[in-house]
């Protein structure tokens, strides 16, 4: 099972195995507050998608289709997240305000296709 959620939401005991899908640490968030068992930094969007993006809503349609494009290239990884969701309850963490464009909405949804 995969689930999604924000690094500044509080650890629960149903998150399973954590995972940080973002490429910078979050600010204000301590590695021990923040509770992950992965940071899976290579997987986020590049730099230059991510400043592109700004999180600016209009943008986001875009967003998606360059972000998948980058995920094709990093098959192992993304091969590396259906193998632990196998093994039971995974969550990806991540540390936009944003609770529906993000991109752990998009690996979350490539992930369940």
């Amino acid at each position: 099972m995969l689930k999604i959620k924000r690094i500044y939401d509080p650890r629960d005991k149903n998150d399973g195995f954590r995972v940080l899908v973002d490429r910078l640490w979050p600010r204000g968030v301590s590695k021990e507050k923040a509770k992950i068992d992965l940071w899976l930094k290579d997987i986020a969007p590049s730099g230059v998608l991510r400043k592109w993006f700004g999180h600016k809503e209009e943008r986001w349609k875009e967003f998606k289709k360059r972000y998948l494009k980058e995920l094709k290239e990093k098959k192992e990884l993304v091969e590396q997240l259906k193998a632990m969701d196998k093994n039971g309850v995974v969550t990806l963490l991540y540390a936009a305000k944003d609770e529906v464009r993000n991109n752990a909405v998009v690996i979350k949804k490539l992930l369940n296709t």
